[in-house]
């Protein structure tokens, strides 16, 4: 049972014991009221279980045979077919081999085989502003200062900071370091007054990525996650990865104003003693 499934669960059981109406249910659940009924039902027949899909775990009904799908790759990595792009290579495999196949299952396929390989595709167009999310933990933006904060007068700080996005309410920790440790911190405190959190908007530092000490070449190397990113996974909190500096903003511009506040505290012209 995922943790999508231990939420439903959680709002299923509120409903039963009748601290929250049906119609409640169905708005957190995002399903009609009819259906939370039927999930209620099931809940006393079956047990938790109710909220676990059927087809769990079972092969598609459609699903095409290992025989068939080796069939069709040995046709498609014939000479004349190297070229074929998966809409007429699901033609191809049509009439000439009478096997009816949707081409995005042969796109699969011919993917996995090094036949085909997909072009991103351009898109050309006015940038688009992204719109705020609508409820309070739905997206919070994740970042650290390094500002001299203190001003040369102390130990060095680093400010980190998350910023809500639907309600820009700001959360923040001075710490002596940057570490996993100090950021789990934050995300702690952040939880203790935001309540559940579903994802978080972070860059590209080494605490949340693991990047290769050496290039190997290979497109689809998958990393070993770092201490933060699994310690998510396990809350069932996503992270979303910023490309851009512009990409997070709001808490750029929120670190920009803070350092002004700070540096307009002391009048021109005074020491910082005074």
């Amino acid at each position: 049972m995922g943790q999508k499934e231990r939420d439903r669960l959680k709002v299923l059981h509120e409903t039963s014991k009748g601290q929250i109406t049906q119609k409640q249910a169905g708005e957190q659940l995002k399903m009609s009221v009819r259906q939370v009924r039927r999930l209620l039902g099931k809940l006393k027949l079956e047990g938790d279980r109710a909220v676990v899909h059927g087809l769990t775990g079972r092969q598609a009904n459609r699903r095409v045979s290992e025989e068939v799908a080796k069939r069709c790759l040995a046709e498609l990595g014939k000479a004349e077919c190297l070229d074929f792009g998966p809409t007429f290579a699901a033609e191809h495999l049509a009439r000439n081999l009478d096997v009816q196949v949707g081409r995005d299952t042969v796109r699969k396929w011919m993917t996995a085989e090094g036949l085909w390989e997909s072009q991103p595709r351009r898109v050309r167009g006015l940038h688009q502003w992204r719109e705020r999310r609508h409820c309070s933990g739905e997206l919070v933006q994740w970042d650290t200062s390094a500002h001299d904060w203190l001003e040369g007068r102390g130990e060095r700080l680093y400010l980190i900071a998350m910023i809500d996005d639907a309600t820009s309410r700001l959360v923040g920790r001075f710490a002596l370091h940057d570490s996993a440790e100090e950021n789990m911190r934050v995300v702690r405190c952040t939880w203790s007054d935001t309540g559940a959190l579903l994802e978080f908007y972070t860059d590209k530092a080494g605490m949340f990525e693991t990047t290769p000490k050496r290039p190997t070449g290979r497109d689809d190397e998958v990393m070993a996650p770092t201490q933060i990113t699994r310690a998510l996974a396990e809350l069932g909190i996503h992270r979303c990865t910023a490309h851009s500096p512009q990409a997070k903003g709001r808490i750029g511009t929120m670190f920009s104003n803070l350092a002004r506040s700070a540096g307009e505290r002391i009048a021109p012209g005074r020491s910082h003693d005074d």
